[in-house]
């Protein structure tokens, strides 16, 4: 198995810039309260090669550290850390090895969004933000078990049908989100939840009134193309 050392000093570099980036965003997680305990996961993935960093495996969120972050390759397999890697590693690999332009990963066990995954139910397209970020509903993905790359298969699967959405509901499990790199993805899990919260408190009132998907396409063109600094 390759290790770290052998790496070059540019890769070794980065690795050094991303564990401490995946340490601080985890922190995140916690101040938008996506996470209990120690669930819930950040990754990203390095451009200098074919490695990702990762959280442990069952560690609380004040004890996290850039040192304890865990440095693996695609195929999920250690080559840096003294901890175990998280249960949903391979999925992180997978779909890094799937979708060459994400280079950021995210899972929680977000209340109202895995409230919409345990119903199997798409988030329904109600909210011009929504259209904003998610480019129309948030879909759900299949029901997959824990600890294999077969979660992260079924999270590139729906996304190919939904391409512009950076967030897949996993049915019975929760949010997983995408993203340019580790921080966009911790943002596109923190608007899940928002419109997750949202459309349930709408549900309660009445009848939730969909957005054309004309106007759908037109609010995320001026959100990704105009929106913000550029």
């Amino acid at each position: 198995m390759v290790t770290l050392a052998e790496y070059g000093q540019e890769v070794r570099a980065e690795v050094k810039q991303v564990r401490e980036t995946v340490a601080a965003l985890h922190e995140q997680l916690i101040k938008w309260n996506l996470v209990v305990w120690t669930a819930g996961n950040v990754s990203q993935r390095l451009h200098t090669a074919d490695l990702m960093v990762i959280k442990p495996s069952g560690l609380r969120y004040e004890y996290l550290s850039p040192n304890s972050m865990v440095v693996c390759d695609l195929d999920g397999n250690v080559v840096d850390g003294s901890e175990s890697p998280s249960s949903d590693t391979a999925s992180h690999a997978y779909i890094y090895r799937h979708m060459s332009d994400v280079y950021g990963v995210v899972h929680t066990h977000s209340t109202y969004a895995t409230a919409w995954a345990a119903t199997g139910q798409d988030i329904p397209c109600g909210l011009t933000m929504m259209g904003d970020e998610f480019g129309g509903a948030v879909p759900v993905g299949p029901f997959r078990l824990i600890g294999s790359e077969a979660i992260g298969a079924g999270v590139v699967d729906t996304l190919k049908r939904y391409p512009k959405s950076p967030a897949v509901l996993m049915q019975n499990h929760g949010p997983f989100t995408i993203g340019k790199d580790a921080e966009n993805a911790v943002k596109a899990a923190a608007m899940t939840e928002e419109v997750a919260h949202t459309m349930w408190a709408a549900r309660q009132l009445g009848e939730i009134i969909p957005i054309a998907q004309e106007d759908i396409d037109k609010l995320n063109d001026r959100y990704q193309h105009v929106y913000g600094q550029h």
